[in-house]
């Protein structure tokens, strides 16, 4: 995949922008978070990052999917995990489906104002029983009228109480679990909407997390994205563009874990010389980064072919397992790397160790991508017929 200049500057424009507005409150936002949603999302609004690719006549830029990766690679370089992973959530989780399925109305009244930084998006699917089994949600929208009602649990909803608005899949039918759901914005301001306490995670810590409970909340049917029944599919899409950044996220991350750890290996000096002159060290850096580069490819390809049209949630799932693996893997060689340094709270090699874990479990975990993999592959056992 060839950058243009256009490439490079939105590259810039996001490198300064991390540098500037996320990097040097990202102690005071893991310390005491969350971050602030809204001041951060209206800077970004502003420069135009939160609508890469979402239609001009809404706000957006109207680029192809390739900007975008750019855009998630160098806010991978921030010094933290949570507060890119709320920034994938408002363009890549929360918004896809609005921009793609959703009423005209619908895009004025949401995706206008989410795009300018206005409104902060959430996307709720995962539920206590059900993470990655979609199919398994509980929470109903129950028509009344012209309206639906709506009572259920979602969990580990990203963005929750900053939020003004939930893209929220429900069932709307008794039919089968793959036919029976749809995508439904709910304003976060809607009467009985509550939520817990602040969810007390591994990483991820200036993320605002937390469940949400929806008790009998009232909402026009004219808030559903696209037709009813047809929410899952429309779930497996944002799905997808939701892996290819994430795995486009990693790389920054990656990247600037390894760079910051080669620097500290040449100022370090361990037995008369510098950490880094010790083949197991210097020969560990360089397998790193040749992972790191064969990710990178992945990405790009995956991004070649979303942006021609084709399915790509064969490379998306490969892009994604790979990316999940790959943190927990340079993160933890990395901090082996700094020693006792690297069990610090504040090293960037353990800060990557903590967020980074949750690669491998959101949006999917590693068995549901290699499930989806082995399925187009055309390699899971076949199923045995029901006795008769």
């Amino acid at each position: 995949m060839k950058f243009t200049q256009e490439h490079e500057e939105l590259r810039r424009t996001t490198r300064a922008f991390v540098e500037k507005e996320i990097n040097p409150y990202v102690k005071e936002w893991e310390e005491n978070g969350p971050f602030p949603a809204h001041e951060l999302f209206k800077k970004m609004g502003n420069l135009g990052l939160l609508g890469i690719c979402k239609p001009v006549e809404y706000g957006g830029m109207g680029l192809d999917y390739s900007y975008n990766i750019v855009v998630a690679d160098e806010i991978g370089r921030a010094r933290c995990g949570g507060v890119p992973l709320a920034i994938g959530v408002q363009t890549d989780m929360a918004t896809p489906a609005i921009a793609r399925f959703g009423s005209d109305e619908l895009k004025q009244k949401f995706l206008v104002p989410a795009i300018a930084g206005d409104f902060v998006a959430a996307i709720a699917v995962s539920e206590p029983h059900a993470g990655s089994d979609v199919a398994a949600i509980k929470t109903t929208a129950v028509k009344d009228g012209d309206d639906y009602i709506i009572n259920g649990t979602k969990m580990w909803i990203t963005n929750a109480t900053q939020a003004d608005f939930f893209c929220l899949l429900a069932n709307t039918s008794n039919d089968k679990p793959h036919v029976n759901k749809s995508l439904i914005i709910v304003p976060a301001k809607t009467p009985g909407i509550t939520f817990s306490e602040k969810l007390d995670k591994l990483g991820m810590r200036s993320s605002d997390t937390a469940q949400v409970f929806f008790d009998n909340v009232r909402v026009p049917q004219s808030n559903r994205i696209g037709a009813e029944g047809m929410g899952f599919m429309m779930q497996m899409m944002q799905f997808q563009e939701e892996r290819l950044w994430g795995a486009a996220n990693a790389l920054g991350g990656l990247q600037a874990c390894v760079d910051t750890t080669i620097e500290y290996c040449r100022q370090r000096s361990t037995f008369g010389q510098p950490l880094i002159d010790n083949q197991a060290v210097h020969f560990r850096m360089a397998e790193l980064q040749t992972e790191i580069e064969c990710l990178r490819a992945l990405v790009y390809q995956a991004c070649e072919q979303h942006i021609a049209g084709e399915d790509v949630t064969r490379l998306a799932s490969m892009a994604k397992l790979k990316g999940g693996r790959l943190v927990r893997e340079v993160s933890d060689s990395c901090l082996q790397y700094w020693g006792g340094m690297g069990f610090m709270w504040d090293n960037p090699a353990g800060q990557l160790y903590r967020d980074g874990r949750l690669a491998s479990i959101g949006g999917g975990a590693d068995e549901i991508m290699l499930g989806i993999i082995c399925k187009l592959m055309n390699i899971l056992p076949s199923k045995k017929k029901k006795a008769e």
